[in-house]
Formats: C-alpha cells, sequence, structure tokens
C-alpha cells in the first residue's frame, strides 16, 4: 500500500488496517480473528458498493466506463486496500481454525485411547458385554468376504429351491 493511498484512510480505518498487519494478528486468538475479519469485510463491502455505485452513475455521463472508473480512483483505492486486509485476516483465520481442528483431534485421539486402555484392563466379559459382541465374532468387510457372504448365501437359497420344488 502506497502513502497516498493511507493518506485518504480517516484514522479509524487506518487504525482497522493497522490491525490487519501480521504482528498484529500474532496476538490474537481465534475469535478475536473473526471478529476483525468481520469489521475488515464489512469495510471493504462499503467502499466496493460505493465505487460501482460512482462508476455505474458516471458511466451515463461519460458515455464510457473506462473514463468513469479513472474518476473514482480514490474510492477504488480504498476497497482494494481493504480488500489486501480481507486476504490476511482470512489467512489467519484459517490457520488458526487449522492448529485448532489438529488440537481438538489430538485430544478426541487421546481420549479415545484411554478409554480403549480402560477396556483392556478391565475383565473381558465387561468389555464385550459394553461393546455389544466379542472381537472374536466380529470379521473385517473386504470384498473377498461379501463374496464369499453372498456365495453361501446363493447356495442355501439354491438348496431351498431344490426342496420346495421336489
Amino acid at each position: 500500500m502506497d502513502r497516498a493511498t493511507l493518506a485518504t484512510l480517516s484514522l479509524p480505518e487506518r487504525q482497522l488496517v493497522e490491525q490487519t498487519q501480521v504482528a498484529a494478528l500474532a496476538a490474537l486468538d481465534e475469535d478475536e480473528t473473526a471478529e476483525l475479519l468481520i469489521r475488515v469485510r464489512r469495510t471493504r463491502t462499503k467502499y466496493t458498493k460505493l465505487y460501482r455505485r460512482q462508476a455505474s452513475a458516471q458511466v451515463s455521463s461519460d458515455a464510457a466506463r473506462g473514463a468513469a472508473s479513472a474518476k473514482n480512483r480514490r474510492t477504488r483505492d480504498k476497497a482494494e486496500v481493504f480488500e489486501e486486509a480481507l486476504a490476511r485476516v482470512s489467512r489467519r483465520l484459517a490457520a488458526l481454525a487449522l492448529q485448532q481442528a489438529g488440537e481438538l483431534r489430538a485430544e478426541r485421539l487421546r481420549h479415545a485411547k484411554g478409554e480403549r486402555q480402560a477396556r483392556a484392563t478391565s475383565a473381558p466379559g465387561e468389555a464385550a458385554a459394553a461393546t455389544g459382541a466379542t472381537t472374536a465374532h466380529r470379521q473385517q468387510r473386504t470384498p473377498v468376504r461379501k463374496k464369499q457372504v453372498a456365495s453361501t448365501r446363493a447356495a442355501g437359497a439354491r438348496r431351498q429351491a431344490t426342496r420346495d420344488s421336489g
């Protein structure tokens, strides 16, 4: 961002842009970053809409889109500044969300591992009763196993059909 564009921003807008700098974003947690994202998005949308309205009104009087857009350069530059700020905040929020998801996953796995260890240390009958079946009776669902099951069922159906017809 150049100094001329920065000079066109009001004090609250300048402070908002400063809050989106990498060093300032590092101090924010996920919720604070999400709130900042909303504020920056609102400001970006404000200037984008304003630029489009001014440009469309100017097109009818200038009879050319290129000439109309040149007259709204300041508004367009502000919209671009906030678009860049929004991108920075959005990247930071995505990184924080990814980090939070990793932490939650690790916690869930630790919790599940703790439950498994608790079941393993308890009596074998209690673990089978808790899960509803013993591991000896449980079989994996593989394509080969599915074919075996289907073949067995078909053979049984053929035997029954033979008995019924005779």
